[in-house]
């Protein structure tokens, strides 16, 4: 298929021109101005808007089987509702069972996410040690193209990563070129929280915010950067939602440390004022961990995209019904964590960015796609409009409008944390691997057609 998109403003992350784009097959050919095109091919009239490198969400949950459940949202509906928002690549996560080897779990995402419609890649997420571990981490790299690994400080008697786990994994990390993630929050802490909240009989949703503290997440924080600072590897927190975890993020930044920070679309517009709601199911729709913060904490998040100490991005998309989430309706520890986001994210954040005169048309670029591919491999293949990327490209219309809403979601789980909020500037074409898979409201995602991205390792410091 051959697409031209003609006469708009195409930004990448550090300019913004007016040009045509010629894409054929999954391909950009070209990007310049009068443009020839092939008889036949599909012209996309792109004046008065933006042609940009589709998104990248850095953190989703597609088919994920947890706290007893799994989620609405399989890897197709997942990357569908991501094709209609502009988000042409998701990075989603393996998570093995403690003792559950990780190459066995990586090739039954790798089943499940067959029937994604659009590009995906994964981390893969450390849960436990010994030397199996070691041995496939290094597989996973030389083989199978994952550089990244997660490690989750959080969730006790489940899938937390111990100290030791940390260390040994982040050593091996950083032999392989390979980059750690974080959850990062105290698990004792929060565990310890949770029982004393229970204790007192608070056991809706309005406890949730009070066991995972901003000084829970901070900890966390430091005390994941430090041990990557002891051994000398990169570290990559994710769903960053509070000031002091930012503050550990730029101290750590500003010594020379190479320390990158993930935002969520969510905690960037929504407060925690959503556990108080009276009605304790739309209470419960937003329980995620980190849970939603303060005004002060969202200014916060946007001074450090501002700034460049958070890079990149994302949504944490895991979705829950409601019957799913009832589970926890007479204990908050039960209610299944996660929210949606991943076919809202790119409106939110230049609605709440580039409308407010946050960020520039091209640092909205940098946040939601070039940043995620330059961190984690993937650049100049995605991230990019130029002659020789990916052809995943949005057209963006600064000026159209939409209302959000469940109702009209693609996205599974009829909950939306974003409900009634009104975004100016939203997509109305996007193009998947050169094909067009959303024009102007109505979706073309076609079910398995989205390709497994590797991502090769950085320069390690030793492979063995």
């Amino acid at each position: 298929m051959t697409v031209i998109i003609r006469g708009g403003t195409v930004v990448n992350a550090d300019r913004a021109h007016q040009a045509d784009v010629l894409c054929e097959g999954d391909k950009i050919v070209a990007v310049g101005e009068n443009l020839e095109a092939p008889g036949g091919a599909k012209v996309i009239d792109a004046r008065g808007q933006y042609v940009m490198p589709g998104g990248i969400d850095t953190h989703t949950h597609m088919q994920l089987p947890f706290m007893g459940t799994v989620t609405a949202d399989d890897f197709y509906t997942g990357t569908a509702a991501g094709l209609a928002g502009g988000t042409t690549t998701i990075m989603d996560f393996v998570i093995p069972d403690p003792r559950q080897s990780l190459l066995e779990a990586f090739h039954t995402w790798r089943g499940w996410a067959r029937k994604a419609a659009s590009d995906y890649t994964f981390h893969v997420a450390v849960t436990w040690w010994d030397a199996s571990v070691h041995e496939e981490m290094g597989v996973l790299v030389r083989e199978h193209g994952v550089n990244s690994f997660k490690h989750f400080m959080a969730y006790k008697n489940a899938i937390m990563a111990d100290d030791e786990t940390l260390v040994k994994s982040f050593r091996r990390a950083l032999e392989l070129g390979a980059i750690p993630t974080v959850h990062a929050e105290n698990g004792e802490l929060v565990y310890q929280l949770q029982q004393e909240l229970l204790a007192k009989g608070m056991r809706g949703a309005e406890a949730h915010p009070l066991s995972r503290p901003p000084e829970v997440e901070a900890e966390a924080a430091n005390r994941a950067i430090a041990i990557a600072n002891v051994l000398g590897t990169p570290v990559y927190i994710v769903h960053v939602s509070c000031a002091e975890s930012l503050d550990a993020i730029t101290r750590a930044r500003a010594r020379g440390q190479r320390v990158y920070g993930e935002a969520l679309a969510g905690h960037l517009v929504i407060d925690d004022s959503v556990y108080r709601h009276p009605d304790p199911e739309f209470a419960r729709g937003h329980v995620m961990s980190p849970p939603f913060r303060s005004s002060h904490h969202q200014q916060a998040l946007w001074q450090g995209l501002q700034g460049g100490n958070l890079h990149t991005t994302a949504t944490d998309h895991c979705t829950f019904c409601a019957a799913q989430k009832a589970a926890g309706k007479d204990d908050f520890t039960k209610i299944p964590n996660g929210c949606g986001g991943v076919e809202e994210r790119m409106a939110v954040v230049w609605d709440a960015g580039v409308g407010s005169g946050r960020l520039t048309p091209s640092e909205f670029v940098r946040v939601t796609s070039t940043n995620a591919a330059q961190i984690f491999n993937m650049y100049p293949r995605k991230g990019l409009v130029a002659a020789g990327a990916d052809a995943d490209i949005v057209v963006w219309d600064p000026e159209g409008k939409r209302t959000i809403s469940a109702a009209t979601q693609h996205s599974k789980g009829g909950f939306n944390v974003f409900e009634g909020r009104t975004v100016r500037g939203i997509p109305t074409h996007t193009i998947a691997a050169g094909k067009l898979v959303f024009e102007r409201g109505e979706l073309r995602a076609e079910e398995g057609a989205g390709r497994y991205v590797t991502r090769p390792a950085f320069s390690a410091v030793s492979a063995s």
